[in-house]
C-alpha cells in the first residue's frame, strides 16, 4: 500500500530592530517581521516600506554594530550573514560628510564613501579633486594636540563645503584652464579649485613654532600608528560623519608628474614638501635650507603674479606625447663605466671632530667596485691588497657641501661589527663630488655603478649644486623688506639667526633660481626634496617580548 504526502514548512518569523537614519537620533528603532531567509534587499524594502518616507533610497545599505560589519550583498539571507533577533542593525546612507585636510592646510567639506574600503574613498576623493595616482595618498588621523588655557578664543578653521559637487563615473572632464568641469558651477567652487591649485602665501612664524614637531624617531614613528587602514572602511576604523582626517602621500613614488593635468596634485606634493622642511621631519644641511627658503620665496612671489597654464588641446596634448616617447626611445643609453677617481679621506677621527683641519686629511687612491670602496696608498699599489674595503650597503650618506667655500665632503656612517664607523671623503671638485655622491646613495641601498638611475642622480646632484652658485651678474638687493625670513626656515634657525642675518643669505641664493618659472620652481624643490638622505625613510616602533630579550 502506498500514498503519496505534501508536507509544508513554514519559517518562524521574528521580529527585527533597526534603526533609521532618517528618522533622527532620537526615534526608536523599527520592528519589522522577518525570517531567516530572507534576503537584504528584501529586509531594506520592508523598513523603506514601513518608513513611509518618499525619497532615494539606493544610496543606504545596513549596518550592523555588533560586528562593526556592512551588509552590503542584497542577494545574501539573514541565515547567511548569521543575523538573529538580537542584532542591532541601521539603516543608513553610505556617503556622508568629512572634513579633510589638505597638505596647504586647507580644509574642505566632501562627501566620502563610508561603506567601502579606505583605498577606494581615496579614489573617490582623488577623483573630485582631479588628482591623479590616488594610490600614492592615503588618509590619517590628525595629531592630537592639547590646547592650553591661553588658545580659548582661537579662530574656528574655515572648511570650504564642496558637499554639493558631484562627478561622473568616468574620467574628469576639464576645461581649457585644466579646471574639472564640476567645479565650474558657480564662482565659489571655482575659487576653491584655484586655492588647491595655486600654492598659498608662506605661514606666519607663529604657526610655525605652534605646530607639532617630531623631536625623536619614536616621534616620527607614531605617525604610522595614525594611518587608516587601507583594506576596512572608515566606519569600520572608527571614523564618524563630520569628523576631520587628513590627505597626504603616504607612498613616495611620485608616477607621471606633468604640469599640464598636476596643477592640485603638484601644488599639494610642494605643500607636502615645504611643511616636512619647515617642522623638521626631514633633515637638510643649513645650504639646503637656504635654497629651499629661496624657492619657497620665489614661489610665493610667482605665484601672486604668474597667471595659470593654460591647458592646450587635447590632440596637441596626444601629439606632444607621442613625440616625447619617440625622442626618449631614440636616445642611446649612456654607458657607465666605474672608472678610478682620487678623493681625499680622512681614515681616522679623534673624538672631536670640531677640531679637525685640513692637514688632518690624507690622500690616497680609491676605487669603486659594486656596492664597496676600498683605498690604497697609491695608484700603483691598487693592484695589491687594499689598505681597507667598506660594504656601502646600508650605510648613511649625508652631503658636507659649501659650494661658496669650494668644500666636497660626503659624510658616511657605515655599520660595523663595534657600531658606526664615522667615514669623511674629500673630493676635489664638484663634478668629482656629484659622482661619488651618487654612487654612495645607490650603494647604501644595494645598487651599483651600473644601475639606470645613476646617470640621473648625478644630473640631479649637479644641478642643485649649480642653484648654490653665487650669479655675479645678477642685481638683486641684499636687504628685501618685504621678505619674511622666519616664514621660510626651520623655528631651529630663528633661536640661531636674526632675521637680518638670515635675509641675505636666502637672497643671494634666490639669484640662482629667480628666472625659474613656476613649475620649474615647484619641481625642483620636489627635486632637492627627494634628493635628502633621509626622504622617503620610515619609522617604526618595533616591541620584542620580554622572554626573548632575556640573556
Amino acid at each position: 500500500m502506498s500514498a503519496i504526502f505534501s508536507l509544508s514548512v513554514s519559517m518562524a518569523a521574528w521580529d527585527l530592530s533597526v534603526i533609521v537614519e532618517e528618522l533622527g537620533p532620537e526615534a526608536p528603532p523599527l520592528k519589522v517581521s522577518v525570517t531567516s531567509d530572507l534576503h537584504i534587499g528584501g529586509v531594506i524594502f520592508k523598513i523603506v516600506e514601513k518608513t513611509q518616507i518618499k525619497k532615494d533610497w539606493s544610496d543606504h545599505a545596513l549596518w550592523w554594530e555588533q560586528k562593526q560589519q556592512w551588509l552590503l550583498r542584497p542577494s545574501w539571507t539573514l541565515e547567511k550573514y548569521e543575523i538573529h533577533a538580537d542584532a542591532r542593525l541601521s539603516l543608513t546612507s553610505q556617503h556622508k560628510p568629512l572634513r579633510l585636510g589638505l597638505p596647504n592646510g586647507t580644509t574642505l567639506r566632501l562627501q566620502a564613501c563610508f561603506s567601502r574600503p579606505v583605498f577606494q574613498t581615496v579614489m573617490g576623493v582623488c577623483h573630485l579633486l582631479n588628482l591623479r595616482h590616488p594610490e600614492e595618498l592615503s588618509l590619517l588621523r590628525p595629531m592630537e594636540v592639547k590646547k592650553k588655557k591661553k588658545d580659548k578664543d582661537t579662530e574656528e578653521e574655515v572648511v570650504y563645503d564642496l558637499t554639493g559637487l558631484r562627478t561622473s563615473s568616468g574620467p574628469a572632464h576639464t576645461l581649457s584652464n585644466g579646471m574639472p568641469m564640476h567645479f565650474a558651477d558657480s564662482p565659489q567652487t571655482e575659487a576653491v579649485y584655484k586655492m588647491l591649485s595655486v600654492s598659498l602665501p608662506a605661514p606666519a612664524p607663529e604657526t610655525i613654532t605652534k605646530m607639532p614637531r617630531p623631536t625623536s624617531l619614536v616621534d616620527k614613528a607614531q605617525v604610522h600608528s595614525r594611518w587608516l587602514d587601507s583594506s576596512r572602511s572608515l566606519l569600520q576604523q572608527g571614523v564618524q560623519e563630520h569628523d576631520r582626517l587628513l590627505l597626504r602621500f603616504k607612498y613616495y613614488c611620485f608616477h607621471d608628474l606633468d604640469p599640464k593635468y598636476d596643477a592640485v596634485r603638484l601644488t599639494q606634493l610642494y605643500e607636502q614638501a615645504r611643511w616636512a622642511i619647515l617642522l623638521e621631519d626631514v633633515d637638510c644641511t643649513e645650504e639646503e635650507m637656504m635654497l629651499f627658503a629661496a624657492l619657497q620665496y620665489h614661489i610665493g612671489k610667482v605665484s601672486l603674479s604668474e597667471p595659470q597654464p593654460m591647458t592646450s588641446c587635447p590632440a596637441m596634448d596626444d601629439l606632444d606625447s607621442a613625440l616625447q616617447c619617440l625622442e626618449v626611445k631614440m636616445e642611446a643609453e649612456e654607458s657607465i663605466t666605474a672608472d678610478i677617481i682620487l678623493v681625499v679621506l680622512s681614515h681616522f677621527l679623534p673624538p672631536r671632530p670640531k677640531r679637525l683641519t685640513l692637514k688632518g686629511y690624507k690622500q690616497f687612491w680609491f676605487t669603486f667596485n659594486n656596492t664597496s670602496i676600498s683605498y690604497y696608498k697609491s695608484k700603483e699599489e691598487s693592484l695589491k691588497e687594499p689598505i681597507q674595503q667598506m660594504n656601502l650597503k646600508g650605510c648613511e650618506v649625508a652631503p658636507d657641501v659649501s659650494v661658496a667655500g669650494q668644500k666636497f665632503c660626503i659624510r658616511l656612517l657605515i655599520p660595523g661589527a663595534e657600531g658606526m664607523n664615522e667615514v669623511y671623503l674629500r673630493c676635489e671638485n664638484d663634478l668629482q663630488y656629484s659622482r661619488w655622491m651618487a654612487a654612495c646613495r645607490l650603494a647604501s641601498k644595494g645598487k651599483t655603478l651600473a644601475d639606470s638611475s645613476f646617470s640621473s642622480e648625478v644630473q640631479n646632484i649637479q644641478s642643485f649644486l649649480a642653484m648654490q652658485r653665487t650669479n655675479p651678474g645678477a642685481n638683486t638687493a641684499q636687504t628685501d623688506d618685504s621678505i619674511n625670513t622666519y616664514s621660510l626656515v626651520s623655528p631651529r634657525y630663528h633661536k640661531k639667526y636674526k632675521a637680518k642675518q638670515l635675509t641675505p643669505r636666502i637672497l643671494e641664493a634666490y639669484q640662482n633660481v629667480a628666472q625659474l618659472p613656476l613649475t620649474d620652481a615647484l619641481l625642483r624643490f620636489l627635486q632637492i626634496w627627494q634628493g635628502l638622505p633621509d626622504f622617503g625613510v620610515s619609522y617604526f616602533v618595533v616591541r620584542w617580548p620580554l622572554s626573548s630579550m632575556a640573556m
